[in-house]
């Protein structure tokens, strides 16, 4: 196990307790708004979140986290430039912050971290792949389910309006399929 993704989380998550602080936000709050450079990263207690682009006054939902998963403006993270996303809690939130400077330790205590970060960050550049493929996928239906298989509660966790977003469709359209 050693090396690989879930190896650091459970490193991660063994942690928590001595490198993070707890933050509570209400709905509609935000733990980054566009412009400002992403310095942490995000464990969801409970509650949910998303990360979103501002496109000519409309809302382009790019992420989700919620219940267990981690989140953060990735490229404002690793690059410290200014964020081109939002992170607004969708309904009250309880978050972990771990700040950059933590976590750039806890990697560098040995080498075993490092090589369990680098397997993390190879699954997210791959679910940023399989987020790609999903808006390259020109059927409706074929993208909701690419999306059910990777996270079968979805629909649980998020509102059906903000599942639109990230779909690129209209609520009705993903109510539509979904009831076929």
């Amino acid at each position: 196990m050693a090396g690989s993704a879930q190896h650091f989380i459970s490193i991660l998550m063994d942690a928590l307790p001595n490198i993070s602080s707890e933050k509570i936000i209400s709905k509609g709050e935000y733990l980054l708004r566009e412009g400002q450079v992403e310095r942490n990263l995000y464990f969801i207690e409970n509650g949910a979140v998303r990360l979103f682009h501002l496109h000519e006054f409309e809302e382009l939902t790019v992420r989700f986290g919620y219940e267990g998963s981690f989140i953060n403006s990735l490229s404002s993270f690793i690059k410290s430039s200014p964020s081109e996303f939002y992170i607004e809690a969708i309904r009250k939130t309880s978050v972990k912050t771990i700040s950059k400077e933590s976590l750039y330790q806890l990697i560098n205590e040995n080498f075993e971290n490092q090589q369990s970060y680098s397997a993390f960050l190879e699954v997210v550049i791959t679910q940023q792949i399989e987020r790609e493929i999903d808006l390259l996928t020109t059927s409706p239906s074929a993208r909701l389910n690419r999306v059910l298989e990777r996270s079968p509660n979805l629909f649980q966790q998020i509102p059906l309006k903000y599942i639109a977003s990230y779909l690129r469709m209209t609520p009705e359209t993903v109510s539509r399929i979904r009831n076929s």
